[in-house]
């Protein structure tokens, strides 16, 4: 059996279009299969669009949050409530492309692979801007970090029932699932695709909210700010003291005193701001380790299909 699990957040707009599009290809399959929609608090017309094609399909299901929990909380539900032997997951935008899937099922079955994910070989269509910063994330996080990361890899992936268990085991709240798909490690096949455009609607990822899930992904996957923040502290510490014996040298020697107060001031203010940026260095660290201690759960599921049948 097949799960194909879609994170959705007002995409009432790509539903159909990915809806019909993923069912054609799994019905060429020829094997059984469910499409497993997580509704992340969506304001506009997804859930009602999930309830409707869960009544007309019984091979669709979907999980409605009570809120927006984000798209790594959306996919780790999936990851858990999946049934399949195989699983999938793809962006809800048509972005990811179904027609891979039947290649992707291939070399799972192969045997050789526990895990088959899509990569893109170009970023076009894509502001240049956005281009250099995720090359640089990529590059800095492979250079920082245990954890490899393949440039240009995306979500979208078909993986073993294995690997899914152990991607749940790891039930940490701050979740960066780029990072714990190569941390499980597993055989992973890479293949290849152009970039897409978005079927219908509009991208919910805004660049300060690509800035801050790359800040996410350094932090949980690497402990380099913080050996920066230490060594930096260590080099201002041998600075001041050199400065200091400059000074008395020099009030001995030439007996005069230092003059100018505005270079006084700058270096007072440089060293407050690097203090300032390795506290808050570690400020990042002890947040998340706040939120881990809390023990709150992912997500708060507020219907299923089951539960609105239920209901009558």
């Amino acid at each position: 059996m097949i799960s194909v699990i879609v994170p959705c957040y007002n995409e009432q707009e790509s539903l159909p279009l990915l809806y019909q599009e993923v069912t054609r290809v799994l019905t060429g399959i020829g094997k059984p299969y469910e499409l497993l929609f997580v509704n992340d608090g969506s304001t506009d017309e997804t859930l009602p669009i999930l309830r409707r094609l869960a009544a007309e399909d019984g091979a669709v299901r979907y999980l409605s949050f009570s809120r927006n929990f984000g798209k790594e909380s959306a996919m780790y539900a999936g990851f858990r409530h999946a049934q399949g032997d195989y699983v999938a997951v793809m962006d809800a935008d048509l972005q990811h492309p179904p027609a891979l899937l039947p290649r992707m099922l291939e070399l799972l079955e192969g045997g050789e692979y526990d895990s088959v994910a899509a990569r893109r070989v170009d970023r076009a269509g894509e502001p240049p801007i956005r281009s250099f910063f995720a090359r640089m994330f990529y590059r800095l996080l492979n250079r920082i970090s245990d954890v490899e990361l393949v440039d240009g890899a995306m979500d979208y992936r078909l993986m073993r029932r294995e690997m899914v268990e152990a991607i749940v085991s790891m039930g940490e709240y701050n979740r960066f699932s780029k990072g714990i798909f190569g941390w499980v490690g597993f055989r992973t096949c890479w293949l290849e695709c152009e970039n897409a455009e978005r079927a219908a609607g509009r991208t919910k990822w805004s660049f300060w909210k690509l800035f801050k899930y790359a800040i996410d992904g350094i932090i949980n996957f690497s402990g380099a700010p913080l050996a920066i923040a230490s060594w930096g502290g260590i080099l201002m510490t041998f600075l001041a003291f050199f400065l200091l014996v400059f000074i008395v040298v020099r009030k001995l020697a030439f007996g005069d005193p230092v003059a100018g107060w505005a270079s006084t001031v700058c270096i007072v203010i440089f060293i407050g701001g690097i203090q300032l940026f390795c506290l808050g260095i570690m400020g990042q660290y002890i947040a998340r380790t706040y939120m881990e201690t809390k023990r709150r759960p992912h997500y708060i599921i507020a219907e299923t299909e089951q539960t609105r049948r239920d209901r009558g």
